[in-house]
Protein backbone atom coordinates (compact mmCIF):
# COMPACT_ATOMS: atom_id res chain seq x y z
CA UNK A 1 0.00 0.00 0.00
CA UNK A 2 1.36 3.12 -1.07
CA UNK A 3 2.24 6.24 1.98
CA UNK A 4 1.23 9.38 0.95
CA UNK A 5 3.77 11.86 1.35
CA UNK A 6 4.14 14.68 4.21
CA UNK A 7 4.35 17.50 1.35
CA UNK A 8 0.68 15.55 -0.36
CA UNK A 9 -0.58 15.21 2.88
CA UNK A 10 -0.38 18.97 4.29
CA UNK A 11 -1.81 19.82 0.54
CA UNK A 12 -4.60 17.29 1.54
CA UNK A 13 -5.35 19.24 4.98
CA UNK A 14 -5.84 22.25 3.20
CA UNK A 15 -9.25 21.17 1.68
CA UNK A 16 -11.62 20.79 4.25
CA UNK A 17 -13.76 17.61 3.76
CA UNK A 18 -17.42 17.88 2.68
CA UNK A 19 -17.00 21.93 1.99
CA UNK A 20 -17.60 23.49 -1.43
CA UNK A 21 -16.29 26.40 -2.14
CA UNK A 22 -17.03 30.28 -3.44
CA UNK A 23 -15.65 29.97 -7.13
CA UNK A 24 -13.17 32.94 -5.93
CA UNK A 25 -11.94 30.80 -2.83
CA UNK A 26 -11.46 28.24 -4.70
CA UNK A 27 -8.92 29.83 -7.31
CA UNK A 28 -7.13 31.51 -4.73
CA UNK A 29 -6.95 27.84 -3.29
CA UNK A 30 -5.75 26.00 -6.11
CA UNK A 31 -2.58 28.02 -6.30
CA UNK A 32 -1.95 26.80 -2.20
CA UNK A 33 -2.41 23.24 -3.30
CA UNK A 34 -0.47 23.09 -6.46
CA UNK A 35 2.29 19.93 -5.79
CA UNK A 36 4.15 20.42 -9.03
CA UNK A 37 7.34 22.48 -9.72
CA UNK A 38 5.96 23.48 -13.29
CA UNK A 39 3.44 25.85 -14.29
CA UNK A 40 0.49 23.46 -14.45
CA UNK A 41 -2.52 23.75 -16.06
CA UNK A 42 -5.58 24.13 -14.07
CA UNK A 43 -8.91 22.36 -15.28
CA UNK A 44 -12.20 22.80 -14.43
CA UNK A 45 -14.95 19.70 -14.25
CA UNK A 46 -18.18 20.45 -14.83
CA UNK A 47 -20.85 17.40 -14.27
CA UNK A 48 -23.74 17.84 -16.00
CA UNK A 49 -27.58 16.73 -15.47
CA UNK A 50 -27.77 15.98 -19.38
CA UNK A 51 -28.17 12.20 -21.28
CA UNK A 52 -25.35 12.29 -23.57
CA UNK A 53 -26.57 9.33 -25.78
CA UNK A 54 -29.58 11.54 -26.88
CA UNK A 55 -28.73 13.54 -29.46
CA UNK A 56 -30.58 16.74 -28.49
CA UNK A 57 -28.44 16.59 -25.07
CA UNK A 58 -24.92 16.08 -26.38
CA UNK A 59 -23.36 19.43 -24.90
CA UNK A 60 -20.70 20.61 -27.34
CA UNK A 61 -19.54 24.44 -27.98
CA UNK A 62 -17.10 27.25 -27.93
CA UNK A 63 -16.01 29.77 -25.63
CA UNK A 64 -13.08 32.33 -25.76
CA UNK A 65 -11.78 32.66 -22.49
CA UNK A 66 -11.21 36.29 -21.86
CA UNK A 67 -7.57 35.37 -20.39
CA UNK A 68 -6.37 32.36 -23.02
CA UNK A 69 -5.17 28.84 -21.85
CA UNK A 70 -1.92 29.89 -21.04
CA UNK A 71 -1.05 27.57 -23.59
CA UNK A 72 0.08 28.61 -27.51
CA UNK A 73 -2.32 26.23 -29.12
CA UNK A 74 -0.56 24.67 -32.49
CA UNK A 75 -3.24 25.26 -35.95
CA UNK A 76 -3.64 23.44 -38.81
CA UNK A 77 -5.51 24.54 -41.63
CA UNK A 78 -6.68 22.30 -44.04
CA UNK A 79 -7.41 24.63 -47.60
CA UNK A 80 -6.82 25.42 -50.91
CA UNK A 81 -3.48 26.89 -52.47
CA UNK A 82 -5.57 30.35 -52.72
CA UNK A 83 -6.11 30.50 -48.78
CA UNK A 84 -2.84 29.26 -47.46
CA UNK A 85 -1.21 32.65 -47.16
CA UNK A 86 -4.15 34.01 -45.09
CA UNK A 87 -4.20 31.32 -42.96
CA UNK A 88 -0.70 32.53 -42.13
CA UNK A 89 -0.68 35.67 -42.13
CA UNK A 90 -3.59 35.18 -39.28
CA UNK A 91 -0.82 32.98 -37.46
CA UNK A 92 -1.71 29.30 -38.85
CA UNK A 93 1.37 26.61 -37.89
CA UNK A 94 0.59 24.77 -40.70
CA UNK A 95 -1.60 25.51 -43.79
CA UNK A 96 -1.94 23.17 -46.86
CA UNK A 97 -4.31 20.44 -47.79
CA UNK A 98 -3.19 17.31 -49.66
CA UNK A 99 0.56 17.16 -47.91
CA UNK A 100 -0.96 17.15 -44.82
CA UNK A 101 -3.68 15.03 -45.27
CA UNK A 102 -0.69 12.18 -46.11
CA UNK A 103 1.25 13.70 -43.33
CA UNK A 104 -1.75 12.74 -41.08
CA UNK A 105 -2.69 9.27 -42.57
CA UNK A 106 1.31 8.49 -42.07
CA UNK A 107 0.40 9.20 -38.14
CA UNK A 108 1.43 12.91 -38.11
CA UNK A 109 -0.92 14.57 -35.66
CA UNK A 110 1.55 16.83 -33.68
CA UNK A 111 -1.57 19.65 -33.39
CA UNK A 112 -4.16 21.12 -30.85
CA UNK A 113 -6.52 22.68 -33.26
CA UNK A 114 -7.64 21.75 -37.25
CA UNK A 115 -9.62 24.00 -39.09
CA UNK A 116 -10.58 23.59 -42.47
CA UNK A 117 -12.66 24.74 -45.33
CA UNK A 118 -16.28 23.79 -46.11
CA UNK A 119 -14.95 22.56 -50.11
CA UNK A 120 -12.13 20.29 -48.78
CA UNK A 121 -14.35 18.49 -46.01
CA UNK A 122 -14.15 15.49 -48.72
CA UNK A 123 -10.81 15.28 -48.94
CA UNK A 124 -10.66 16.04 -44.94
CA UNK A 125 -13.42 12.94 -44.49
CA UNK A 126 -10.21 10.60 -45.70
CA UNK A 127 -8.73 11.36 -41.93
CA UNK A 128 -11.86 11.25 -40.10
CA UNK A 129 -11.10 7.98 -38.52
CA UNK A 130 -7.76 9.74 -36.86
CA UNK A 131 -8.50 12.91 -36.52
CA UNK A 132 -12.24 12.19 -34.49
CA UNK A 133 -10.66 9.78 -31.33
CA UNK A 134 -7.89 12.78 -30.66
CA UNK A 135 -10.77 15.87 -30.92
CA UNK A 136 -9.52 17.20 -33.85
CA UNK A 137 -11.89 16.38 -36.08
CA UNK A 138 -12.99 20.28 -38.00
CA UNK A 139 -16.44 20.58 -37.61
CA UNK A 140 -19.18 23.81 -37.86
CA UNK A 141 -20.59 24.04 -34.56
CA UNK A 142 -17.14 24.86 -32.86
CA UNK A 143 -16.53 27.01 -35.84
CA UNK A 144 -13.66 25.00 -37.03
CA UNK A 145 -15.28 24.69 -40.60
CA UNK A 146 -15.47 28.05 -41.49
CA UNK A 147 -14.38 30.06 -44.81
CA UNK A 148 -13.47 33.03 -42.97
CA UNK A 149 -10.14 30.95 -42.09
CA UNK A 150 -8.24 34.18 -40.88
CA UNK A 151 -11.26 35.19 -37.87
CA UNK A 152 -11.37 30.90 -37.04
CA UNK A 153 -7.64 30.97 -36.40
CA UNK A 154 -6.99 34.39 -34.93
CA UNK A 155 -9.99 33.08 -32.25
CA UNK A 156 -8.29 30.01 -31.25
CA UNK A 157 -4.70 31.72 -31.29
CA UNK A 158 -6.58 34.48 -28.62
CA UNK A 159 -8.33 31.97 -26.57
CA UNK A 160 -10.80 30.33 -27.93
CA UNK A 161 -11.79 26.55 -26.53
CA UNK A 162 -13.94 24.32 -27.89
CA UNK A 163 -15.60 21.31 -25.02
CA UNK A 164 -17.91 18.17 -25.63
CA UNK A 165 -19.59 16.86 -22.58
CA UNK A 166 -18.36 13.24 -22.03
CA UNK A 167 -20.27 9.77 -22.13
CA UNK A 168 -20.51 10.11 -18.47
CA UNK A 169 -21.94 13.94 -19.12
CA UNK A 170 -19.10 15.62 -17.28
CA UNK A 171 -17.45 18.47 -19.01
CA UNK A 172 -13.87 18.75 -18.93
CA UNK A 173 -11.71 21.68 -19.74
CA UNK A 174 -8.51 23.72 -19.05
CA UNK A 175 -9.07 27.24 -17.58
CA UNK A 176 -5.34 28.12 -17.58
CA UNK A 177 -2.16 27.74 -15.59
CA UNK A 178 -1.38 28.00 -11.98
CA UNK A 179 0.63 31.05 -12.58
CA UNK A 180 -2.59 32.89 -13.40
CA UNK A 181 -3.95 35.05 -10.74
CA UNK A 182 -6.62 33.73 -8.84
CA UNK A 183 -9.44 36.68 -10.76
CA UNK A 184 -8.20 35.47 -13.89
CA UNK A 185 -9.21 31.89 -13.22
CA UNK A 186 -11.75 32.82 -11.46
CA UNK A 187 -13.21 35.09 -14.89
CA UNK A 188 -12.32 32.41 -16.89
CA UNK A 189 -14.11 29.72 -15.18
CA UNK A 190 -17.11 31.78 -15.19
CA UNK A 191 -17.01 32.36 -18.71
CA UNK A 192 -17.36 28.48 -19.12
CA UNK A 193 -19.61 28.02 -16.64
CA UNK A 194 -22.02 30.80 -17.81
CA UNK A 195 -21.70 29.54 -21.34
CA UNK A 196 -23.00 25.97 -20.30
CA UNK A 197 -25.37 27.23 -18.59
CA UNK A 198 -27.28 29.50 -21.82
CA UNK A 199 -27.02 26.03 -23.87
CA UNK A 200 -29.24 23.90 -21.51
CA UNK A 201 -31.02 21.68 -23.42
CA UNK A 202 -35.09 22.21 -23.76
CA UNK A 203 -35.32 18.33 -23.09
CA UNK A 204 -33.01 18.31 -19.97
CA UNK A 205 -35.12 17.58 -16.15
CA UNK A 206 -34.12 17.84 -12.86
CA UNK A 207 -31.02 19.88 -11.71
CA UNK A 208 -29.04 21.15 -14.75
CA UNK A 209 -25.64 22.21 -12.87
CA UNK A 210 -25.09 19.16 -10.68
CA UNK A 211 -21.59 19.35 -9.92
CA UNK A 212 -18.17 21.77 -10.32
CA UNK A 213 -14.92 20.52 -9.29
CA UNK A 214 -11.76 22.57 -10.02
CA UNK A 215 -8.02 20.92 -10.06
CA UNK A 216 -4.66 21.86 -10.71
CA UNK A 217 -2.47 19.00 -12.74
CA UNK A 218 -2.29 16.21 -10.04
CA UNK A 219 -3.30 18.39 -6.92
CA UNK A 220 -6.78 17.20 -5.40
CA UNK A 221 -9.85 18.22 -6.78
CA UNK A 222 -11.99 21.49 -4.80
CA UNK A 223 -15.91 21.28 -5.37
CA UNK A 224 -17.13 24.25 -6.06
CA UNK A 225 -20.75 26.05 -4.78
CA UNK A 226 -22.76 25.77 -7.71
CA UNK A 227 -25.76 27.14 -5.95
CA UNK A 228 -25.24 30.74 -8.14
CA UNK A 229 -24.57 28.84 -10.94
CA UNK A 230 -27.67 25.89 -10.64
CA UNK A 231 -30.64 25.76 -12.74
CA UNK A 232 -33.83 23.38 -12.77
CA UNK A 233 -36.81 22.58 -14.50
Amino acid sequence: MSRISKKRKAVLEKVEPNKVYPLDEAMNLIKEVNLTRFDASVDLHVNLGVDPRKADQGVRGTVRLPHGTGKTKRVLVLCTPDKEQEALDAGADYAGLDEYITKIQGGWTDVDVVIAMPTVMAQVGKIGRILGPRGLMPNPKTGTVTMDIAAAVEEVKAGKISFRVDKYGIIHTSIGRVSFSPEALAENAREVITTLVKMKPASTKGVYMKKITVASTMSPGIPVDVKNFRIQN
